[in-house]
């Protein structure tokens, strides 16, 4: 069974088992209350009919009952809780042990000494006050170049201001920022192939169409703004107008209900951050996001690989900064460029090292065409 669902089963039983000695509790809790309050009204007589009668009075026997019930439940309900807190506390300190099993606190053995010099750590700082301003964490990002010591040019600010100001915006489908930023951008969105654009026009007619028949003058106007999409979005457009149709009966309730889907409003926001990165020649998501996802799935094959090399003491295996011992696989969403291999050292190129192209059309790295010139002579 995988770590999480051992523990996520451990959880839940535990759960299980304080809210059935919750249940148990309330229950026993009621039964008292009610014989406190039973006790309180034959407390109230009894000193009623001392006051008027002028003499002590005994106990009368419904008292003497509910005195002898309440001490034999109190008394059984302290013996659940103690067997009950049992229980719980076995079942925790299983958790425990699984964390301990399962999580390895110390995985400093995989880190190399030295790693983390000065050129490093100011790369390191760069990376994280990017990422802040992607998130819209200014302060958080200011902050840290404070204490780092670190300069930023304001206009290396600027564009993510806009962009999360932008996305917050398309967030709560509010689409004027983003029309305004796709418009002052159109040259460069049609460049490179983008249909920000007229995505965003189509949304805000859709808008439009959601009103009913008060708003169709003012749809119909503002179609005149997908004019210069026609030749790409002719299909699309056409659905949009077929639409207008049905206005009076209402979209939701004709053919065209799928023009309503919520999910385009996320596909928007995606697209846009897309496009507005690459405009500004960063990649979609966050280099320390995507280090840090890659780190934790690498983590549990190098605390093995590590464990192994010390137990069969084979120090010289893993000494160096830039390659690993085993192959890590991340997985096709972290492929971002092709690996060429020597097909003569066996190994891949390095940007010391990089692939060559010979006369004949093969491809060998740079190592081995040093070599087979050294070779020949």
């Amino acid at each position: 069974m995988p770590h999480g669902l051992r523990l996520d089963h451990t959880q839940a039983r535990n759960s299980v088992q304080v809210s059935h000695v919750d249940g148990r509790n309330l229950i026993s809790w009621a039964i008292t209350t009610a014989s406190q309050r039973l006790y309180q009204q034959e407390v109230g007589k009894r000193s009623h009919c001392e006051v008027g009668c002028g003499q002590d009075a005994e106990l009368s026997g419904t008292l003497s009952l509910v005195l002898t019930q309440c001490c034999k439940r109190i008394k059984d309900t302290v013996q659940k809780l103690a067997s009950d807190h049992k229980d719980i506390h076995s079942s925790v300190s299983r958790v425990g042990k699984a964390i301990d099993k399962n999580f390895d606190s110390d995985i400093s053995s995989v880190g190399i000494d030295g790693c983390w010099q000065a050129d490093s750590q100011r790369l390191l700082n760069e990376v994280m006050v990017e990422h802040f301003f992607r998130q819209g964490m200014l302060d958080v990002a200011e902050e840290l170049c404070q204490e780092s010591g670190l300069s930023v040019d304001p206009s290396q600010k600027e564009p993510f201001v806009e962009l999360n100001r932008i996305l917050e915006a398309l967030k709560v489908r509010v689409l004027r920022p983003a029309l305004e930023w796709a418009v002052s951008n159109r040259e460069m969105l049609i460049a490179q192939n983008s249909s920000l654009e007229f995505k965003l026009h189509r949304l805000y007619f859709i808008s439009l169409l959601m009103g009913g028949t008060t708003n169709q003058r003012e749809a119909l106007q503002y179609a005149k703004n997908f004019q210069p999409f026609a030749l790409n979005h002719q299909k699309d457009i056409q659905v949009l107008m077929g639409s207008l149709v049905y206005l009076r009966q209402g979209i939701e309730n004709s053919p065209y209900v799928h023009l309503l889907d919520a999910n385009q409003w996320a596909d928007i926001c995606d697209i846009f951050t897309r496009d507005a990165c690459a405009l500004l020649g960063l990649s979609v998501e966050s280099p320390l996001s995507v280090s840090f996802s890659a780190g934790c799935v690498a983590l549990p094959a190098l605390i093995n690989i590590k464990a192994v090399i010390e137990q069969r003491q084979c120090t010289g295996v893993w000494n160096q900064k830039d390659e690993l011992p085993i192959e890590v696989d991340l997985g096709k969403k972290c492929w971002y460029h092709s690996i060429f291999a020597c097909p003569i050292l066996r190994q891949q190129t390095t940007d010391n090292n990089p692939p060559m192209k010979l006369v004949c059309g093969h491809i060998i790295s740079r190592d081995a065409l040093n070599k087979m010139f050294n070779g020949s002579k």
